[in-house]
């Protein structure tokens, strides 16, 4: 059950609304459920003799009867109230009894209370009602109303539960503003696919990803084609930024500016200078990539970031967890700027479910995300991806270690008590899978096609790599339509001179695998990352001399890794 409070200034207007056809005669038998009165107020939906102006001046009485100097401006408090896609259907009855349990919850019409405001409560479909009230009280003061919305949510929950209803994640106090009404129904008029409001948190959130400074922060707002004004002080220090949408303007034809911290409570301007503040940003790349940084390249450079970021997440550092939420988001935001056509659509979706998921109380003063955040800006600096041969490969390596680093947050999450970040999370992670399956499809084919080529012999010295590594779940990889591609895989790295056994033990010990969606997919891209393998199947014809010293020298050194993994992330011990 969802409360949306707002408010406005026509009483009128918003009954004309609620009492007509809708916008897309959607509205029908718009009638009355409660008022304030102890009998229903008289309803123009089912009485023939009243009319809206008749309701209107009637709930505006208190309202008219201030001097004109004392009335507010906007004194119309509307809060739509709606059940839960699945929920049963409720009667008028019990919806007068939401009604007045939610308005004497927020402090407009307090239970016993003989001067507080009039308001009224309109059906027109099933599934909602809209609360309308005035609010001057009878005896001329304003109502206390402090912080509704939070009372409104928590005795919706309280109402889920006594009535059967899906109980939905209570809040904490760190989501962004949601649209109003309002704003929704101007961008239906519009034709606009959202809200401004929405397609503004996304726009100055994908600025952010990555930026090294405030400058550049402000000069990727201009490149997207925002507007922005920064309220600045005598000294000529930024104070505070806004930002609107060309063309996005209110009646008086002044465009229609929202604050960074009216889209979400951590683009402020001073929260925007603390992720900044952590420390100067490289590209993620090195040497000759400086100049020339290829797509691919920056996806791989960041894969092993987004699984150490995940490791994270299951340690019990919670400063160093949340800082490397923000990093993951950050690159969500990169991504889904560079993306191919392919996946483009779910990595914006899954970017802008994950930002929630970013933010808690927790927070992250004194952790380094300087890694991943670098990262990210590599992707941008790349530019835009093909989605084919090898930026393709790289794409699914990448994503495939996203969709882990989204189920650790999810039992992160949960394990906090954090639901709407844990189920923003779980969003995320559907999204990313569907880009993932995309963007995996072609690379994979090709491992399969080039796995069906192997010799019988070197098939089954393969296999025998993988019962030796893996001993517990061997039979389940090998009957998986992905084993060709995983012995393709295995023996490309054979032939760059890996010994498979060893090579396979090592991304094995690197981190759990129970979380994984399909382990033959993660063994894959872990294999190809490690041995520095193409993110696309090599078709060279097998060699059967390799040379011994190097591979013992390479078992060697992925058993030293593993040791080290197993003493902590980053090398510190796990408490």
């Amino acid at each position: 059950m969802v409360p949306d409070i707002s408010t406005g200034g026509r009483t009128y207007g918003l009954l004309a609304y609620l009492y007509g056809p809708g916008r897309r005669d959607e509205h029908t038998d718009p009638h009355l459920v409660a008022s304030w009165l102890p009998e229903l107020a008289s309803d123009p939906g089912r009485d023939p003799g009243a009319t809206l102006k008749q309701l209107t001046d009637r709930l505006d009485l208190p309202v008219l009867a201030l001097p004109k100097d004392r009335r507010p401006v906007r004194h119309v408090w509307h809060c739509p109230v709606r059940t839960a896609p699945g929920d049963r259907q409720l009667t008028d009855a019990e919806w007068a009894q939401v009604a007045r349990r939610i308005i004497h919850a927020t402090g407009i019409a307090e239970e016993g209370d003989s001067h507080a405001c009039r308001w009224i409560a309109v059906r027109h479909a099933e599934d909602h009602i809209h609360l309308v009230a005035t609010l001057v009280r009878e005896d001329g003061r304003r109502p206390r109303r402090h912080q509704d919305g939070i009372r409104a949510q928590a005795e919706c929950r309280r109402i889920e539960a006594e009535f059967g209803l899906q109980v939905l994640n209570p809040g904490d106090r760190t989501a962004a503003q949601r649209p109003t009404s309002a704003e929704r129904s101007k961008a239906e008029r519009t034709g606009r696919s959202e809200p401004s409001r929405e397609t503004l948190r996304a726009s100055v959130r994908q600025a952010l990803a990555g930026a090294a400074n405030e400058e550049e922060f402000f000069r990727r707002l201009r490149e997207a084609g925002l507007r922005v004004e920064r309220r600045l002080a005598p000294s000529g220090d930024a104070l505070g930024y806004k930002v609107a949408l060309p063309g996005d303007r209110n009646r008086g034809g002044d465009p229609i500016w929202f604050s960074g911290s009216k889209l979400a409570p951590d683009l402020s301007l001073p929260k925007v200078r603390q992720r900044l503040a952590a420390g100067p940003l490289d590209s993620g790349l090195s040497g000759d990539d400086q100049d020339r940084p290829h797509p691919a390249r920056t996806r791989r450079t960041a894969a092993p970031l987004v699984e150490r970021a995940a490791a994270t997440l299951t340690a019990d550092d919670d400063e160093d967890a949340a800082a490397q939420l923000v990093g993951v988001g950050e690159l969500l935001d990169a991504l889904a700027q560079t993306s191919p056509v392919s996946t483009r659509g779910e990595l914006n979706q899954a970017a802008r479910a994950f930002e929630r998921a970013t933010r808690s109380h927790i927070r992250a003063e004194r952790s380094d995300n300087r890694a991943i955040r670098s990262a990210a800006r590599g992707i941008l600096r790349a530019g835009d991806a093909l989605g084919r041969g090898e930026d393709g490969g790289a794409t699914a390596m990448l994503l495939s270690t996203l969709v882990l680093a989204t189920i650790a947050a999810v039992h992160w999450h949960s394990a906090r008590g954090h639901a709407q970040q844990a189920a923003a999370a779980r969003q995320a992670a559907c999204h990313l899978r569907a880009a993932y399956r995309s963007s995996s499809a072609s690379p994979l084919s090709m491992m399969r096609e080039q796995g069906r080529r192997l010799t019988p012999s070197a098939r089954r010295r393969h296999a025998d790599a993988l019962s030796s590594a893996l001993p517990d779940r061997a039979d389940q990889v090998l009957a998986d339509p992905g084993w060709e591609a995983l012995a393709a895989t295995l023996d490309e790295a054979e032939r760059a001179g890996y010994e498979p056994t060893a090579l396979l033990q090592g991304v094995i010990d690197q981190r759990e695998l129970e979380s994984a969606d399909n382990l033959t997919d993660v063994l894959v891209w872990r294999l190809r990352r490690t041995a520095k393998l193409p993110a696309t199947a090599d078709f060279a014809p097998h060699r059967p001399g390799i040379e011994k010293v190097r591979i013992r020298r390479v078992a060697a050194e992925h058993t030293d890794a593993a040791a080290r993994a197993a003493a902590g992330v980053n090398g510190r011990p796990r408490r």
